[in-house]
């Protein structure tokens, strides 16, 4: 079985730059505690949130256990992504997995090391707020499944020129 070089690099690039920009965030540049903010753009600051739960905030992890269930549920997950990265044979799906990949292990590293995920990107406009605060990771796992429901809908594989031996047998069913 060939080795999915390239999903598993774009897993590696996304996780470590997603703990990149979280140390970033939360170390120098010091936004580190609930209700820290710094305006980047008129329509994008970043805003520290502490997220304990999964997707939009649901399934909130609020003791060591439900934490710990949550880190193995996403796990679970992560390798299943993983498995299917490692038949998948086409490029742009291996691409869009590793995406998946790289951003489910860097928001599972920061769930084990500190019970819950750092959220920091806040894109806005003036005082409605169309997003729940997001990271890289969570960035990289949207753009991941996008990829992988836009091919599926949007893309078909051709179907396999027919052998020469069917082709004969159709020849003859027409000529008969």
């Amino acid at each position: 079985m060939r080795v999915p070089a390239l999903g598993l690099s774009v897993a590696v690039v996304l996780f470590v730059a997603d703990q990149l920009v979280k140390w970033l965030v939360t170390g120098p540049l010091g936004i580190a505690a609930l209700g820290d903010v710094h305006t980047i753009l008129p329509i994008f600051d970043l805003r520290f949130v502490p997220n304990v739960g999964v997707s939009l905030g649901l399934f909130a992890a609020t003791s060591d256990t439900t934490r710990w269930l949550l880190v193995a549920f996403t796990g679970a997950i992560a390798a299943g992504v993983l498995v299917w990265l490692w038949r998948e044979q086409a490029r742009w799906d291996q691409i869009a997995l590793g995406l998946v990949l790289g951003g489910a292990l860097g928001n599972i590293l920061d769930r084990v090391r500190l019970g819950y995920v750092v959220d920091y990107a806040d894109l806005h406009l003036g005082e409605w707020r169309p997003f729940l605060v997001f990271n890289v990771a969570d960035a990289a796992i949207t753009i991941g499944v996008l990829i992988l429901l836009a091919r599926a809908l949007f893309t078909r594989d051709k179907p396999a020129a027919p052998a020469k031996a069917d082709a004969a047998a159709v020849s003859e069913e027409v000529n008969a």
